[in-house]
């Protein structure tokens, strides 16, 4: 079976700076695949590529089976993009937001979808409010339901919790992870190393435009030393893993 998402030897430059370095990853069908990084680490630009927005300088990506280059429209058929910041229209109501994005999908019954839609992520209550009220969870809400209208299969979360207090970082990431116990497969970029630990089910580590690291949390630890046994053996967190690898990597 193919995998949703397949990257080899991917490569992007701006100019003089060379920000995707021959980036290989593969992501399994329905898990939550984090890619972790600092600032200017390359995550957006993976991300843009992979959702066609960015053409790629060299190497292959294909999504659901098609190559973002040459079948991008393909690929947007199957795929949702939610950036770093909620794109959704302040002087619609919710409501108004998820009927325009369900015509703009030429769905039959766009009410029925938006209703629907509105049940499932909590927001019934508000929908005939205007979005410049709703708080910063809500707001991330409603822009991740605004993502899933057409049941896309496979869905990119660009840094879905900035600037979310952590009430509302904790209510996306059930959604998250109610999404993908439903069968989406998503991808996920963050640089809140406490977000890949609690949702992902493999995480990357993309550092200086090359994947430097990547596995499950446990096997990302095994690259970490031996804990030093005292009273209790102290088990390393992703934040520690993630300074010990980065900083290997730049000592080399």
């Amino acid at each position: 079976m193919e995998k949703p998402i397949e990257v080899k030897g991917l490569r992007k430059s701006f100019k003089d700076t060379e920000v995707l370095k021959g980036v290989d990853l593969e992501v399994e069908r329905g898990e939550i695949f984090a890619l972790l990084g600092s600032n200017g680490a390359g995550k957006t630009t993976m991300v843009k590529i992979l959702t066609t927005l960015l053409k790629p300088d060299g190497g292959t990506a294909t999504v659901n089976g098609c190559d973002v280059a040459s079948k991008p429209d393909r690929v947007r058929q199957s795929i949702s993009l939610t950036g770093q910041f909620a794109a959704v229209d302040e002087i619609l109501t919710g409501r108004e937001n998820l009927i325009m994005i369900a015509k703009l999908r030429h769905l039959k019954n766009p009410r029925q979808v938006a209703d629907s839609m509105l049940q499932r992520f909590g927001l019934t209550d508000a929908a005939d409010r205007k979005a410049s009220t709703y708080s910063g969870g809500m707001r991330r809400r409603l822009d991740i339901a605004l993502s899933l209208v057409g049941n896309p299969q496979i869905i990119f979360l660009d840094e879905p919790t900035t600037g979310l207090d952590p009430e509302a970082r904790i209510e996306v990431w059930k959604t998250v992870k109610e999404l993908a116990g439903g069968g989406t497969t998503i991808f996920l970029t963050t640089q809140y190393l406490e977000e890949a630990e609690q949702l992902a089910d493999r995480i990357a580590i993309l550092h200086e435009g090359r994947i430097i690291a990547s596995g499950t949390l446990s096997e990302l630890k095994k690259l970490f030393p031996s804990a030093k046994v005292e009273y209790v053996e102290k088990q390393p967190t992703l934040e520690e893993i993630f300074l010990a690898i980065v900083g290997k990597e730049e000592a080399m």
